[in-house]
């Protein structure tokens, strides 16, 4: 039996201040749950506690360190703040980094319970899964990003001392706009930042020599009105055309471009790569670090590591995080991804210790094996959202969340409730949910398909319209403005249905401003 002076010098800590021997003592004990019983494999970690200004700077700089600076920053900074102090928005009580040692930001302000319990969270919940899942391993360096970051900012430094604030604004401005079309979806080779330094030190010795002879040497044609234009096949290989990746098009083909301008067309592109695996994996990271830390944070309290009261604490907390308002409820505004990454995943648990005849027909794999842990490793590793959505979402859960689908045609004056959370309908359910978290069915699909190289250098783009959803006029104009201010002359984008090839919109030579250049 444990007397009263052995519980007390059991406990981490006893009261809400701390102090950074408290901050070591408490992460040493979450790192012997953390690896030791769970078996996670997270990167080394570094905690850096913070002030609720450096949060809100780095919320401004979407949540780095270091970076170039930007007039949308300061803007973001601005607002953020202005919120803040008025009690109209919390801070987050923590910002992690994809980095390699993984950066930890705590808040100053945090209780020693919430310093607990976002070192969980983020320092072995979040960094297990960047350094483990598949996209992250692929599209991110996390070994050299912080030595990117610090390139990236000396060198747009160095732009504005040479050739002017402005001038490196305006190209900032125009890659910003393009930023989500910037991205390889489909790898090519691992990403290596350091080699794209060193590179960077090669591409100055070799100033745009490509760009000139590309002109120069390509075939000009000279097609009869109306006839097919029989360079054209010729002409798309060699400028590598179809090409969804708007960013590196322009930077290895606008023929205006100085050298300094590409490179910060490609600085932009590396961030936007950077972060394309977090866009995909929103619910499985914030699942995986929400599980991660309830899991460590029960464990504490089981071993009288820390008090009642500071367990109740986590647990008010906790239960804010993944709160799921009803869809009639005032508080609702979609799907908390926190909810729905933990939902599941302790639902997997369930499936595993307690399964029931309608899961062991769902998941046969899953129902009955003990081994959750390696089930949640195995998913964290290998799924996005959507996959993890479509795989995992079990029929109880939808139950629990009173889940359906509902159909909103524009054009029909009522909604329609195409499937609800029964057997005809959870397939459908899951589909549906699924489909919201597929980021091609929410971003258009545009690529470069050809440029006239003969006439006038128009560059021509192509939308594929998916489920009938046109382009919002205003936005797209100020977006090829931005896209003809890089490529230097006329700018034009057709959309297409790609059922039947009938153009359903059209957006011609859109001019660059004469200002840049």
């Amino acid at each position: 039996m444990i007397n009263r002076f052995e519980a007390d010098a059991r406990l981490l800590y006893t009261g809400p201040d701390w102090d950074y021997r408290l901050v070591k003592k408490a992460y040493d004990a979450i790192e012997r749950i953390a690896v030791d019983e769970m078996g996670l494999d997270p990167y080394p970690s570094q905690i850096e506690v913070i002030s609720s200004e450096q949060m809100l700077d780095a919320y401004a700089s979407m949540g780095m360190p270091l970076f170039y600076r930007h007039w949308s920053f300061g803007k973001h900074f601005a607002r953020d703040e202005m919120l803040y102090r008025k009690g109209m928005t919390g801070l987050a009580y923590e910002i992690v980094i994809n980095s390699n040692p993984c950066l930890c930001y705590i808040m100053e302000e945090n209780t020693m319970t919430m310093q607990t319990l976002v070192m969980a969270h983020a320092a072995f919940g979040h960094s297990h899964f960047f350094k483990n899942n598949q996209l992250f391993k692929a599209w991110t360096d996390a070994d050299s990003i912080l030595d990117y970051l610090d390139f990236a900012k000396r060198y747009a430094a160095e732009c504005e001392e040479r050739y002017g604030a402005e001038a490196v604004e305006q190209v900032l401005d125009a890659a910003h706009a393009l930023m989500s079309h910037g991205v390889h979806r489909y790898p090519r080779r691992t990403l290596n930042l350091k080699r794209e330094m060193e590179r960077e030190r090669e591409r100055r010795r070799h100033e745009e020599q490509t760009f000139s002879d590309l002109w120069r040497t390509l075939p000009r044609r000279k097609p009869e009105d109306g006839d097919e234009d029989p360079g054209l096949d010729a002409r798309r290989r060699a400028l590598g055309l179809p090409e969804e990746n708007l960013l590196y098009f322009l930077e290895k083909r606008a023929p205006k471009l100085a050298h300094w301008q590409r490179e910060l067309l490609r600085i932009v592109r590396m961030v936007a790569q950077y972060f394309y695996p977090q866009r995909q994996t929103k619910v499985m990271n914030e699942g995986c670090a929400t599980t991660v830390h309830y899991a460590i944070m029960n464990r504490l309290h089981e071993t009288g590591q820390i008090t009642d009261g500071a367990f109740m604490e986590f647990l008010h907390a906790h239960t804010n995080v993944v709160f799921q308002p009803q869809f009639d409820d005032r508080r609702f505004s979609g799907i908390n991804p926190y909810a729905l990454g933990f939902g599941i995943l302790q639902d997997m648990k369930r499936m595993g210790e307690n399964p029931t005849e309608e899961d062991r027909r769902w998941f046969p794999d899953i129902a009955g094996n003990p081994d959750y842990l390696g089930t949640w490793k195995s998913a964290w590793a290998e799924y996005r959202d959507e996959s993890f959505i479509l795989q995992f979402l079990s029929p109880r859960l939808m139950r629990e969340w009173r889940l359906f689908s509902v159909t909103d045609d524009a054009d029909e004056a009522d909604l329609k409730v195409e499937a609800i959370h029964n057997e005809a309908g959870y397939r459908e359910v899951r589909r549906a949910l699924a489909a919201q978290y597929d980021l091609a069915r929410h971003e258009p699909d545009i690529q470069v398909v050809d440029v006239d190289l003969t006439g006038d250098r128009r560059l021509i783009l192509e939308h594929r319209v998916l489920d009938g959803r046109l382009l919002e006029e205003r936005n797209t104009l100020m977006v090829l403005r931005h896209l003809a201010n890089l490529w230097g002359y006329p700018v034009s984008l057709v959309e297409i249905d790609p059922r039947d090839e009938d153009i359903l919109n059209a957006y011609e030579d859109v001019e660059p401003d004469r200002r840049m250049g």
